[in-house]
């Protein structure tokens, strides 16, 4: 690990809000000790309205602080930034959009008409995701194509770098969950990618060559289910 991969980078800036977006959590600590230990550290600013905080692949090592008056929540962001919780240090910042907790206190007309654009905002991310998927469902298509057609070439073990890893060997029962966990710690992780109606192969993809490089070398020798995968540079 470079020192650059040390430095905790700073949050953006936004508009000061009742809400703290809290990141860089212990991903492997259990929801009820998260919060427990969030209102510990959290509570000496002032009253919390709530802690939101879930263990799903998206919200994992997130959090939300819902303060009761906005003095609290900006006392708390200057003050806690950078505390470790966990051996790491918390990265904090305003949230982007108000929490449920913060439109309940101004009635019930502003809450009903929040989460009327909370459903159509998470209607579209679900359109969104769904065609997603689709297009990569089509790039894995070709991709596995391409793989199958290969022509004579270097070994894969010789291929030159690029932003795409190509895993064999892998469980046959193995989920883009599963493959996601060991390769988004390495930085500029993008996406994982299974073959439609191949077993045992996938692709990993990185922002640039150098983040797939880092990636490839630091997963020498990972295993899935027992079986040691083989890891190479995919093919242009």
């Amino acid at each position: 690990m470079t020192d650059s991969e040390n430095i905790t980078p700073e949050p953006e800036r936004r508009e000061p809000s009742k809400t703290l977006y809290v990141r860089n959590l212990e991903e492997s600590i259990k929801i009820p000790l998260l919060k427990e230990s969030l209102d510990a550290v959290f509570s000496p600013y002032g009253d919390i309205l709530d802690i939101v905080a879930h263990g799903n692949i998206r919200m994992r090592g997130q959090a939300f602080v819902v303060f009761d008056e906005l003095e609290s929540a900006v006392s708390a962001l200057e003050e806690v930034q950078g505390f470790e919780l966990f051996d790491k240090p918390m990265v904090i910042q305003f949230a982007k959009a108000k929490s449920d907790a913060t439109v309940k206190q101004e009635g019930d007309e502003a809450f009903e008409q929040h989460k009327k654009l909370r459903l159509e905002a998470k209607e579209r991310r679900k359109a969104e995701e769904e065609a997603a998927a689709k297009k990569r469902k089509r790039a894995g298509g070709a991709l596995a194509g391409r793989a199958a057609k290969r022509v004579a070439g270097p070994p894969d073990e010789l291929l030159p770098p690029n932003k795409l890893l190509f895993l064999q060997e892998l469980p046959d029962d193995i989920t883009a969950e599963t493959l996601t966990e060991t390769f988004e710690k390495f930085p500029g992780f993008f996406e994982v990618r299974l073959v439609p109606g191949r077993k045992g192969i996938a692709f990993v993809e990185y922002e640039n060559d150098e983040n797939a490089v880092v990636a490839k070398d630091g997963t020498v020798g990972v295993t899935f289910g027992g079986k040691k995968a083989k890891i190479t540079f995919a093919r242009k």
